[in-house]
């Protein structure tokens, strides 16, 4: 894969603990283990300047939390929000920093359990995501499981960012 995959934390028995839910047509999943919360849609306050990938937040118990849009991410138009959608509120590490990202999802299902043995790498060909976004594919009985990359997704932003600054203190 390309820059450094973040690695899946499989189980000795080769099992993984996960939320799926949907965007538009394709199942995702978070490990369970970084989830805090699953919110009804709160009102979103866009962020001017933020780039649109984690362009708005919201006011959650007195907590900021910024909202991530992975259909940005992975190239996808964008929906209406519906009943069904959520916010998934996980907690990660950045840097050295823990701090909570929401993300908005379509449909939450369940907390599953994926197996290693039905999991695959990301195809060199024919995918129409970028291939560092997605960690892995897990196949169920059901359907394919697309495990993100949430780190090099998020990278992808700093990287941005960094070039952006770079560009407009060059003009200056």
């Amino acid at each position: 894969m390309s820059e450094q995959a973040t690695a899946t934390q499989w189980d000795a028995e080769g099992n993984l603990e996960v939320l799926t839910f949907n965007l538009g047509e394709e199942t995702f999943a978070l490990e369970a283990m970084l989830v805090r919360e699953i919110l009804d849609l709160l009102p979103e306050t866009r962020v001017p300047g933020a780039a649109p990938l984690l362009g708005s937040v919201v006011n959650f118990r007195g907590k900021i939390i910024p909202i991530a849009d992975l259909r940005l991410a992975f190239a996808m138009p964008a929906a209406e929000a519906t009943v069904d959608s959520r916010i998934v509120v996980i907690e990660t590490e950045a840097e050295g920093e823990t701090f909570q990202i929401g993300i908005r999802t379509d449909k939450v299902h369940e907390v599953a359990t994926l197996q290693r043995a039905a999991s695959e790498e990301p195809p060199a060909v024919g995918m129409r995501w970028r291939r560092d976004f997605v960690r892995e594919l897990v196949r169920r009985q059901d359907g394919v499981v697309v495990l993100p990359d949430l780190a090099a997704i998020f990278r992808s932003l700093v990287g941005s960012a960094e070039s952006a600054a770079a560009q407009s203190s060059t003009l200056h």
